[in-house]
């Protein structure tokens, strides 16, 4: 590897909810660069959760993050001619990274509505522990669960 490491840098964060989290989460649903665009979808779903939840959105949005972030992940590693499924901790930026992924690709799987609504739902549904993007960490966790015997191979 040559050079040094990229800087990390941070996300300012956005200006509705004054939340770093909320900022990355736009930047995740934006496609093209259309930063309005996202911003407008993730608002009008956080709106559209507080009406139907009858609680703060970020309670609901914090909640479904917390359930669909995973603690286990495997990851492929060579070892003497085969392959074997190594389950690793997942660090805190990657855990969120991976909860803002599924649960964008689960809402965007969905036909039919607009995707403020799409979102509020699986939103919610994650909130409550439901859903599909819960289903993907559910599988993730066991099969992290079903391949600890090889977890001695992991640096």
């Amino acid at each position: 590897m040559r050079g040094k490491q990229a800087p990390r840098r941070s996300v300012l964060p956005d200006p509705k909810f004054t939340s770093p989290v909320v900022a990355k989460f736009i930047n995740y649903v934006m496609e093209c660069g259309k930063k309005s665009t996202a911003q407008k979808i993730v608002y009008d779903a956080l709106e559209k959760i507080e009406a139907k939840a009858k609680k703060p959105a970020m309670e609901v949005f914090d909640e479904a993050l917390k359930n669909v972030s995973p603690l286990l992940e495997v990851k492929s590693r060579r070892v003497g001619g085969a392959n074997y499924q190594i389950p690793l901790q997942v660090r805190a930026d990657r855990r969120q990274q991976l909860a803002f992924r599924w649960i964008i690709t689960s809402a965007r799987a969905k036909k039919g509505r607009p995707m403020a609504e799409k979102l509020a739902a699986e939103l919610l549904a994650a909130a409550e522990n439901q859903g599909d993007a819960v289903k993907k960490k559910q599988d993730v966790q066991r099969m992290a669960e079903a391949n600890r015997a090889f977890a001695h191979f992991a640096r």
